[in-house]
């Protein structure tokens, strides 16, 4: 593959031409076998495409192709893809063009900011959780208050997702990126003034300002990915952004017990550690909002697949938020996602949260321990989420994958149920682990799943609207396992758990696989393009290339 000499170092994509002579697509046929049909004339239901005029065209348009099977109704939401006006050209009509494709260098700048300050968030979510006990005796309140402090990310993310992914989708992923980063360094520095026993409403002030933050963060992963990645790595780069998210939580089981140990009757000592931990927290915070302001961009210059090009084809006139929520809505396989995805995320957030109370139930005074439970459990589940994103991009095998991970996240719950009871620390050690890897390997998953089933709705409403479910499950869930754990036992709550994620397996197994961004990229959509050799008498730049000859044809009904 050659490379294009843009200022920002774009390596050509998967399907973009190369200057040997060849159109590289998936489908394709031996050069010789296929390059001797311009001689001898197209094959009944192909046509050749950018080697010829329309004027010198031997035979008319119309007998150069079979004529065409009606959409699907599932399909309807694609034909916003495709001209319909008189006169104009579909993909695969004489005389279009392949899109122009390619890889910028600064798409692992975006990323690495991105999952940087999603870090940040993260960690500001489970920094008072993992040591509940010690900020109940700091500000002198319950335990249900400390559980507000992290509720909070949950209760704000409902009612301003629909205005956020609204922004996202009209004002660009730029804009959403700075209000992200910059509420949450804002929200960090006014908890850096809360180190008082009397100011627990400024430390919920903050905390506040950071939630409505991870509101314009958590939808934004599978945009990055598919706005700034190629097909072969869209899952992977989703994955990876996810990731930040998850080493925040990771980073905040780890840090706090150690920066904020539990010391008794020495107030301004804990003081101390706990400004210490703020001001650190809000220093970082503030380094990725500039770098961010700096770094990141829109778009790159050139869409990185033929699926971001064929969006970005549409005027922006034809785009409507109410629409796309409708259409979302509509989607049967999506609404049977949300409520699946909304299970297990919310699990996964209710566990996070109590997982101190949890711990300290068996195991008394073990509040370091309990952190690094919590770590184990997360750092585990970084390493389930970029093998699935990796298996992923290699297989394209959505629904089984994701079917299969939620199986193991429930068996996993089960065993960690049944467990904790057995006083052995280094068994929920293995068990938490395991329960990690799954249950936070799944999270990619569901989002980059949700983009492929809606396509080509945008990918920050699908996941918006995830990540809104996964709140309100997370909230509810938050709310009765907390009550189970008090009135009765951990294992209670565990299990109350265990019957919800069993509900979303059931409902993971009726979802309808139907890969629209897929089939676009590999042409299934359009047809099945050749690859067929061509003259290479003309430079190939980036931005004027010449008409290249092409034969497609219409795909099998077995092949779709």
């Amino acid at each position: 593959m050659v490379k294009l000499d843009d200022e920002e170092g774009a390596a050509v994509a998967p399907g973009h031409q190369p200057t040997n002579g060849y159109l590289l697509v998936p489908g394709g046929e031996p050069p010789g076998k296929v390059s001797a049909e311009p001689q001898n004339g197209p094959k009944a239901g192909c046509l050749t495409l950018n080697g010829v005029s329309r004027d010198s065209l031997a035979a008319p348009a119309e007998a150069l192709c079979r004529p065409q099977t009606p959409l699907a109704l599932e399909e309807e939401t694609q034909t916003r893809l495709l001209p319909t006006g008189p006169g104009e050209e579909t993909p695969g009509a004489e005389g279009s063009r392949v899109p122009q494709t390619a890889l910028s260098a600064r798409r692992f700048v975006v990323l690495l900011i991105f999952s940087l300050y999603s870090l940040v968030n993260a960690f500001q979510w489970i920094q008072y959780s993992i040591i509940s006990n010690i900020f109940e005796g700091f500000y002198s309140v319950s335990s249900l208050h400390i559980d507000c402090l992290s509720m909070v990310y949950m209760l704000a993310y409902v009612p301003l997702i629909f205005p956020a992914t609204w922004l996202l989708d009209t004002r660009g992923l730029r804009l959403t990126a700075l209000l992200g980063s910059g509420l949450n360094c804002l929200g960090a520095w006014i908890k850096c003034a809360s180190v008082e026993p009397h100011l627990f409403w400024v430390t919920m002030l903050g905390q506040c300002l950071c939630s409505v933050a991870q509101v314009f963060i958590l939808g934004l992963p599978s945009r990055i990915a598919s706005v700034w990645f190629g097909p072969k790595e869209v899952s992977t780069a989703c994955a990876t952004a996810v990731l930040g998210n998850q080493l925040g939580t990771a980073v905040g089981f780890l840090l706090p017990p150690v920066l904020v140990p539990n010391i008794q009757n020495n107030t301004d000592l804990l003081a101390c550690n706990i400004s210490t931990m703020f001001y650190g927290t809000s220093s970082v915070a503030t380094f990725l909002f500039f770098l961010t302001i700096i770094a990141f961009k829109e778009k790159p210059q050139y869409p990185p697949s033929q699926a971001q090009a064929a969006l970005q084809k549409n005027p922006p006139a034809e785009y409507s938020y109410k629409k796309s929520i409708k259409n979302l809505f509509r989607n049967i396989p999506f609404v049977l996602l949300l409520i699946s995805y909304g299970i297990m995320t919310g699990a996964f957030y209710s566990v996070s949260t109590l997982l101190n109370q949890i711990i300290l139930r068996y195991f008394e005074g073990e509040e370091v321990n309990a952190g690094k439970i919590g770590l184990t459990l997360v750092v585990a589940g970084m390493v389930g989420s970029i093998l699935c994103g990796l298996w992923l991009d290699y297989t394209k095998t959505y629904k089984q994958t994701t079917l299969i991970v939620y199986i193991l996240s429930f068996l996993g719950m089960v065993i960690f149920t049944f467990t904790l009871d057995l006083e052995y620390i280094s068994i929920v050690f293995v068990t938490g682990g395991v329960l990690g890897f799954f249950m936070t390997g799944y999270l990619p998953l569901g989002f980059e799943f949700a983009v492929e089933i809606t396509y080509p709705e945008s990918e920050g409403t699908s996941s918006g609207l995830l990540n809104a479910a996964a709140q309100i499950f997370g909230i509810l869930f938050t709310l009765a396992q907390g009550k189970l754990t008090t009135e009765y036992n951990p294992q209670a709550g565990n299990i109350f758990l265990c019957v919800w994620m069993f509900l979303g397996i059931i409902l993971t197994a009726l979802i309808k696989s139907d890969l629209r961004r897929h089939n676009i990229n590999i042409g299934i959509a359009n047809g099945d393009i050749k690859a067929i050799p061509v003259e290479d008498t003309v430079e190939d730049s980036p931005t004027d290339q010449e008409s290249k000859t092409v034969t497609m044809s219409k795909p099998s009904e077995s092949a779709i």
